[in-house]
C-alpha cells in the first residue's frame, strides 16, 4: 500500500496552495469556507458553466483557480440535504480522496450553508476518505507516473496532509479516533485477503493475528497436536492435504464487565482453496487465495474493537488451513469425526469451509457459551447466484439476532439478505453412512451449507453470514477500489456498538 492520508481538524485554515475541496448541497448557493478558496468568485461561473448544481456525488474540478491560494479547487455534491446518511458522508469522503490526485496537501471546507454537520458526519466522511485512500500494491516494482495514467488509480501514492476545517473540530476530532480505528481494522482485512497463498499461510496468518497483542487482545495459537487432542477431525480432514499444518487462532477481547458473557465471532479461513480431490476448474483458481475472507474480517474486527476500546467481551475464532490435492488428501467418500462427535461423510472436498466451521464453532460454543455466535465464511458459489455481490446471504437460528445484524447492515451499507432455514432443507444432507455429510448438490447450495453449521451450534443464538459475493471481486465504489473489500468489519463493528457495550 503506498501513500497516506493524515487527516486533522481545525476551526479556520487558511489555503496555501495544494487542493481546497468545497461540498455542495442543491440547496445551497455557495459552498461554506469559498471566500477563504475562491476570493475572486471563480466558482460560481465554473459552476454555471458546467451545469455543475451539487446532484449527489457529483465533483466539478477547477484548476489554477485565477485569485485563489489554492492550486485546484473540487466541489463534492451532496445532493438535497435532508436525503442525506452516514453512508453518503462515507461515500463524499470517498470522493475527496479521490479527488486529491497526487497532491500533497489539502483544505476541505466540510460546512455546507444551511446544513448542520455532526460530529459523526464528520468523521464518517474521514473515513470514507481513508477507506478510499487504500491500495494493495506491495508487490508491484513499478509504480504509474501520476501525471500519467489513471487519475483515480493514483490518488494516493503520496502521503497527503489532510486538513477538515469545520465548527465543531474538537468534537469531528473526538469522533474520528473511533473511525480511524475502524479504517485500520478494513485495512487489516483488506490486506489479508489480497495478500498471496504463497505469502500468506496458515502459520503467516497466525502471525498476524498475533500482532494484535499490542492492542491488548489476548491471543492464543492451537496447532495441529493441539486440535488432535481436542477431536477435531473435521478442521483436520481439510488440512491433511497441504504440507503447511493447520492453526487455531482464539482472540479475547475483555473490555466489558467481567460477569459479562462474551459475544464470539468466527471466521472461515482457508488460505488456498484449490478444491482438493474434487479440484476446481484452472479458470479463476487464482481467486481463491480470498476463501479466507470471514477469518480476515473478524481479524480485522478484533482489530477496531481493541483500538477503540470496545466496552464489550468479545472472542474471536478463526480456523486456518489449506486445501490441496496431494497423496494425504481427504477422497470423497470417507468419513471424519468432528469434536462435537457428530460424524460427516465427505461427498465433495471443496465443501471444505463447513469443515473448518464446524469444528471452529464447537470449540466457541463448548469453551465460551458465548451470548451469541457469528460466523463469517466465504462459503459458497450458490449465494452468488441467490444475490449477487450487493448483498451478503444471512441465516439464523434466531430472530433478534437477524434483526440486529440486518440494521446494522442498512447503518453501514455492508447489506445482508435473511434467506429460509428449515427440516426439510435439514433432510438433504443426512447420509446413509454417517450423521450428515457435507454437501447435498447443486440445489439450495447455501441453505444446506448452512443447515449442515446449524448442527454445530446446540441452541446458542447463531447466524452465518455467507460473505463470497461480498468479501471479493465485488463492484468497486466510492470508498472501495480494492479486490479484497474488508467487508463485515464495519458491519460487525456497528453491531457491537449498537446493542453490546456496556
Amino acid at each position: 500500500m503506498t501513500g497516506k492520508i493524515d487527516i486533522s481538524f481545525s476551526k479556520s485554515h487558511r489555503v496555501t496552495g495544494g487542493v481546497a475541496i468545497l461540498l455542495k448541497t442543491v440547496e445551497a448557493e455557495l459552498p461554506a469556507g469559498v471566500a477563504d478558496a475562491d476570493p475572486a468568485g471563480i466558482f460560481g461561473r465554473a459552476a454555471k458553466v458546467a451545469k455543475f448544481t451539487g446532484k449527489s456525488m457529483s465533483v466539478l474540478d477547477i484548476v489554477a483557480p485565477h485569485g485563489s491560494e489554492a492550486d485546484r479547487m473540487v466541489v463534492v455534491g451532496l445532493g438535497k440535504a435532508a436525503a442525506l446518511t452516514a453512508h453518503d458522508w462515507l461515500k463524499a469522503g470517498g470522493k475527496a480522496a479521490a479527488a486529491l490526485k497526487g497532491a500533497d496537501k489539502a483544505t476541505i471546507f466540510l460546512d455546507v450553508p444551511g446544513l448542520e454537520i455532526s460530529p459523526k458526519a464528520a468523521a464518517d466522511f474521514a473515513l470514507g476518505m481513508l477507506l478510499r485512500a487504500y491500495k494493495f500494491d506491495t508487490y508491484k516494482t513499478k509504480k504509474k507516473n501520476d501525471t500519467n495514467g489513471d487519475d483515480e488509480a493514483n490518488a494516493n501514492d503520496k502521503n497527503v496532509k489532510v486538513t477538515i476545517v469545520t465548527a465543531d473540530a474538537s468534537a469531528a476530532k473526538k469522533a474520528f479516533s473511533d473511525a480511524d480505528a475502524v479504517a485500520e481494522g478494513v485495512v487489516l482485512a483488506r490486506n489479508l485477503v489480497n495478500e498471496p497463498a504463497n505469502v500468506l499461510g496458515p502459520e503467516e496468518f497466525a502471525e498476524t493475528a498475533k500482532k494484535l497483542e499490542a492492542l491488548g487482545v489476548d491471543i492464543e495459537i492451537l496447532g495441529e497436536k493441539e486440535m488432535k487432542k481436542l477431536g477435531m477431525g473435521a478442521l483436520l480432514g481439510v488440512a491433511q492435504g497441504s504440507v503447511r499444518p493447520p492453526r487455531l487462532v482464539v482472540m479475547q477481547w475483555k473490555g466489558g464487565k467481567a460477569k459479562d458473557k462474551p459475544i464470539a465471532f468466527v471466521g472461515k479461513g482457508v488460505v488456498f482453496d484449490t478444491g482438493g480431490i474434487s479440484i476446481k476448474p484452472a479458470a479463476g483458481m487464482e481467486e481463491m487465495k480470498g476463501d479466507m475472507g470471514g477469518a480476515a474480517a473478524v481479524t480485522g474486527l478484533m482489530h477496531t474493537l481493541a483500538a477503540r476500546k470496545a466496552k464489550a467481551n468479545v472472542v474471536g475464532i478463526i480456523g486456518l488451513v489449506e486445501n490441496m490435492p496431494d497423496g494425504n488428501a481427504q477422497r470423497p467418500g470417507d468419513i471424519v469425526t468432528s469434536m462435537s462427535g457428530q460424524t460427516i461423510e465427505v461427498i465433495n472436498t471443496d465443501a471444505e469451509g463447513r469443515l473448518v466451521l464446524a469444528d471452529a464453532l464447537w470449540y466457541c460454543n463448548d469453551r465460551f457459551k458465548p451470548e451469541f455466535m457469528v460466523n463469517l465464511a466465504t462459503l459458497t458459489g450458490a449465494v452468488l447466484v441467490a444475490l449477487g455481490n450487493l448483498h451478503a446471504g444471512l441465516f439464523s437460528n434466531d430472530d433478534a439476532l437477524s434483526e440486529k445484524l440486518l440494521a446494522a447492515g442498512l447503518a453501514t451499507n455492508e447489506r445482508l439478505w435473511r434467506l429460509p432455514m428449515g427440516k426439510d432443507y435439514d433432510k438433504m444432507i443426512d447420509s446413509k453412512f454417517a450423521d450428515m455429510k457435507n454437501s447435498s448438490g447443486r440445489h439450495a447450495g447455501s441453505i444446506t451449507a448452512a443447515q449442515f453449521l446449524k448442527r454445530f451450534v446446540k441452541d446458542t443464538p447463531w447466524a452465518h453470514l455467507d460473505i463470497a459475493g461480498t468479501a471479493m471481486a465485488s463492484p468497486s465504489d466510492e470508498i472501495n477500489q480494492s479486490w479484497g473489500s474488508g467487508f463485515g468489519v464495519r458491519l460487525l463493528d456497528e453491531l457491537v456498538r449498537a446493542n453490546y457495550e456496556a
